[in-house]
């Protein structure tokens, strides 16, 4: 999780770079004519964007001139109260004049005019996030030297309005709603659809219904400056770096510790000067497959931000080919000179200007997780990257895209509408038709299908929300395609025969009407909509995805176990690559079938007898359950956790379900009720649970014991290995851990007796109390491993209630207390450090002592590299975020290698 504050420390001490407000500071960087004064390695600086279009300039690619403000000028200017530093606008005027000699032309010139853009870009790639302004430095005069130098009148006139238009909106503020009612009243009164059917005279007339809206809405008539044009709009950039998406996304994806955005001046091409010039973007691989195979889409007579924003359905790239086939043959040799240059699969922007091609941007694409691991896997084949370098480039946590189910393809399936297949995957939900309405409806536990006619920057907190989004607008690389494909969400986009029809809260395709609430289902492979809900299988993992697991495999130390509590869990988990079972919560088998009455029972009985007696009948249903667990782990470790939770959460709290029970068991409901109210505590988390309940009531562990070790020793017998590990839990003192590992091995010892064989077994337990992480030394005395329960121990040292946390832990990540929630990924500076301190107590004492952590955290990436640093044996997580484990693991051990280089 991302914290939204400006960096204000660790300045970069790179030659030149800003640090106060001196004249000396360099804010500025020059790219033009061939040459360039920054780099590809310097996107902390110039961010992304800068720092490849100065790349680009250097290697040769063409890319019109420009220049970048630094991203500590833009940390600078919120440190001012958002004032430029002191030197700045002297060095935008000098750069600006670099820029007019490198483009032979002039700024703010009404004869020989040059037109600027003006775009964000971090070291970290955001698409879409942030402000873009184009055709800065049109004027009233300047849009008349436009057309003499053109020769276009219609150009000038369409630059002109879109200029008024991205600054309304984008500088100050105007409602892009406002300007786009004042364009589809003029194409209706015309009776024409598309824009480019627009002439001159109503273009102009546009223009002057711009004007009118934009001093009506800020009270001030549209600026003539160029200059202060331009200053308003740096201003405007530097401002979305934290505008609401920006900061949502920065959150979503886990950006942190970014000093600002850069701004990218740069001199306009013009893709919307007639039929030979135009405007795509397109990618050197599919980045939904991973296909070694040129992708992409473009627009003939149009801006970039009209293939973004999905205003209109482009044509595939193929296309170019029969359009423009020397355009298409110079942009394929680039493709291969950018992909050779960076080693990776690469999106780029261009621009055909009365057919001759610019490229306006190049940075690694983003990619679907099954296009990121083919891609990783073939440029080993190509011998463009090693395997090490392969693990680093796939995320674990897009694994997760790979790890879901996809539907049936026996099932039938009404198809009612077909649109691109822009993010894979499969999702089903009920229809909601804006963000605010699926962040809601997902708040409350309903899988939601976002619907939209298309999306925008602003809808990045219903996306993240949705199990999928569909679209009628846009192409493969419109908004909602690019931002799915990075959640790894599925969509459906360009589905243009969707009516949708926002006030009746509904969408029409082919005579169904589907209203908000219903099912639909997605598959975004396909790029289908179906009507209702439909039936999902299980994923399989093989070829590319094997064989990154395999290098992942023979790289990582850490062991990765599963948490699983059934055999069904258990096979999941072992064809996803467990190594074992880190932990086996025995109090969830309690909840099956009739096993809760005797449970139940056990807890009305008012002695030792009467709940030995209910516990008899539990015996041989935990001794089933684990030997079901064994069988199916076929000799790995399992790791079986004592109760835990407290008693009361076996009992109904509601009046009905009371007397349901006092029925059942042929009780008076007033015994019920009484030992509810009886079992009933303030603060249930820190009350009479996990160890505590084994020292009140031995007879229960006991039992456990007693059902594991049989259940080892009946399988044992079949012919199977078996490693039964028993983890007590919430263990404080080291007399709570002695009293009961004594019970624990006098019931062993009487087992094996009477079965007339062992097993190897350890007795360990959890680390989940700050002080035992505290004494583990005393504690390793009797334990033979540790398992770090992190769940609770972030509770514990942090002071915060999990179940209660999500009140105001928002705004601790929102205000940068928190990088990340806790409880996801380990604060690595206080529990962590609880951690790292039981790891070399207990080290100490036990030099062999085996140590793991189980929980969510087990699973998340950052975590999983701390516990590699700290030395841990494994890590246990979920099935399904095994895979995700193993490779974060192999990545840490190949940082940990580069450290040290």
């Amino acid at each position: 999780m991302a914290t939204t504050a400006i960096k204000k420390k660790n300045k970069t001490k790179t030659k030149g770079a800003a640090g106060s407000s001196k004249k000396s500071a360099k804010y500025v960087y020059f790219f033009g004519s061939g040459k360039a004064e920054g780099n590809a390695k310097m996107k902390s600086l110039l961010g992304g964007k800068g720092a490849n279009l100065a790349e680009m300039t250097s290697i040769g690619i063409p890319v019109p001139a420009g220049f970048t403000i630094t991203t500590e000028t833009c940390a600078q200017f919120y440190e001012l109260g958002s004032r430029w530093p002191q030197g700045l606008e002297a060095q935008i005027r000098a750069n600006m004049a670099k820029l007019e000699k490198s483009m032979g032309a002039k700024f703010g010139d009404r004869d020989n005019p040059l037109l600027v853009s003006v775009r964000s870009g971090a070291a970290v790639s955001m698409p879409g996030m942030m402000d873009t302004v184009l055709n800065l430095g049109l004027n009233s005069e300047v849009v008349q030297g436009l057309i003499i130098k053109t020769e276009n009148e219609r150009f000038a006139w369409d630059a002109y309005r879109r200029f008024i238009q991205m600054f309304g909106d984008v500088v100050m503020n105007v409602e892009h709603e406002v300007f786009e009612h004042i364009l589809e009243s003029k194409k209706e009164q015309l009776g024409v659809k598309l824009d480019t059917e627009l002439d001159p005279n109503d273009l102009k007339d546009i223009v002057r219904q711009y004007k009118k809206a934009y001093q009506d809405h800020t009270g001030e008539e549209f600026p003539s400056d160029p200059y202060e044009q331009l200053k308003k709009s740096i201003n405007a950039v530097f401002a979305s770096w934290n505008n609401p998406r920006a900061k949502k996304y920065r959150l979503l994806n886990e950006i942190s510790g970014l000093m600002g955005t850069a701004v990218n001046v740069q001199a306009m091409v013009y893709g919307n000067m007639g039929n030979t010039s135009g405007t795509g973007v397109c990618f050197t691989r599919n980045p939904s497959t991973g296909e070694n195979k040129f992708y992409g889409e473009f627009l003939v007579n149009a801006q970039g931000e009209d293939v973004v924003a999905g205003i209109r359905t482009p044509e595939p790239l193929d296309q170019m080919q029969k359009k423009w086939p020397d355009i298409y043959k110079q942009l394929v040799a680039i493709r291969a000179r950018l992909e050779n240059h960076y080693k990776d699969m690469q999106d780029i922007e261009f621009t055909v200007q009365e057919k001759k091609l610019y490229l306006l941007q190049t940075r690694n694409g983003k990619r679907t997780a099954a296009a990121a691991v083919r891609i990783a896997v073939e440029l080993v084949k190509e011998k463009r990257i090693g395997q090490n370098e392969a693990i680093l480039r796939v995320d674990p946590k897009q694994l997760d895209q790979l790890l879901h189910p996809t539907f049936n393809p026996k099932q039938a399936k009404k198809c009612i509408v077909k649109g691109l297949p822009a993010s894979p995957g499969a999702a089903t939900g009920k229809v909601v038709f804006n963000a605010e309405d699926a962040e809601s409806w997902a708040a409350s536990g309903e899988s939601v299908i976002l619907v939209r006619i298309e999306t925008s920057p602003e809808d990045i907190g219903g996306m993240n929300a949705a199990k999928g989004i569909l679209t009628a607008r846009g192409g493969m690389t419109s908004h909602a395609a690019v931002v799915a494909r990075g959640m790894g969400k599925c969509c459906v986009a360009g589905a243009g025969e969707v009516k949708i029809d926002y006030k009746a809260k509904q969408f029409s395709v082919g005579g169904v009407t589907v209203k908000q609430g219903e099912f639909i289902s997605l598959d975004g492979s396909l790029g289908e909509v179906y009507q209702g809900q439909l039936e999902t299988i299980e994923p399989e993992l093989s070829g590319d995805f094997a064989k990154l697991m395999k290098w992942a495999d023979q790289t990582r130390r850490l062991k990765v176990r599963t948490n699983a509590d059934t055999p069904h869990d258990s096979l999941v988990a072992r064809k996803f690559g467990a190594e074992g079972i880190g932990l086996c919560r025995t109090e969830h088998m309690f909840f099956e079938g009739d096993r809760i009455i005797a449970v139940r029972e056990m807890i009305l009985a008012d002695n030792q007898e009467g709940r030995e007696k209910a516990l008899a009948k539990l015996l041989p249903i935990q001794r089933k359950d684990f030997e079901g667990i064994f069988t199916e782990m076929k000799g790995l470790p399992v790791t079986v956790r004592l109760l835990d939770p407290p008693l009361h959460e076996f009992l109904p709290h509601e009046e009905q379900n009371q007397k349901e029970m006092a029925g059942v068991m042929n009780v008076s409901v007033d015994v019920i009720r009484h030992k509810v109210a009886s079992l009933h505590e303030f603060n249930p988390m820190l009350g009479h649970r996990g160890c505590r309940l084994g020292i009140s009531f031995p007879e229960i562990y006991k039992m456990q014991a007693r059902a594991i070790i049989e259940a080892a020793c009946n399988v044992k017998k079949k012919g199977l290995k078996v490693l039964p590990e028993i983890m007590i839990p919430l263990v404080g003192m080291k007399k709570e851990l002695d009293l009961l590992k004594q019970d624990i091995e006098d019931v062993i010892a009487d087992v094996f007796e009477s079965k007339k064989t062992k097993v190897p077994y350890m007795i360990g337990t959890m680390i989940e109390i700050p002080r035992a992480a505290l004494t583990a030394d005393k504690i390793a005395e009797t334990a033979q491993f540790f398992s770090f329960g992190t769940n609770d121990l972030t509770q514990m040292g942090l002071g915060f209630s999990r179940d209660d946390a999500g009140s105001f832990l928002g705004a601790y990540l929102e205000k940068g207390i928190f990088e990340k929630d806790p409880f996801q990924s380990i604060d690595q500076e206080g529990i962590g450090y609880l951690i790292q301190l039981g790891v070399e107590k207990g080290r100490k004492v036990r030099p062999d002592l085996k140590i793991g952590i189980c929980g969510e955290h087990g699973g998340d990436p950052a975590s999983v590299n701390f516990c590699h640093n700290v030395g841990m044996n494994y890590v246990s997580c979920s099935p399904y975020r095994v895979p995700i484990a193993r490779l974060a693991a192999a990545q840490a051990v190949i940082r940990e290698k580069q450290k040290k280089k």
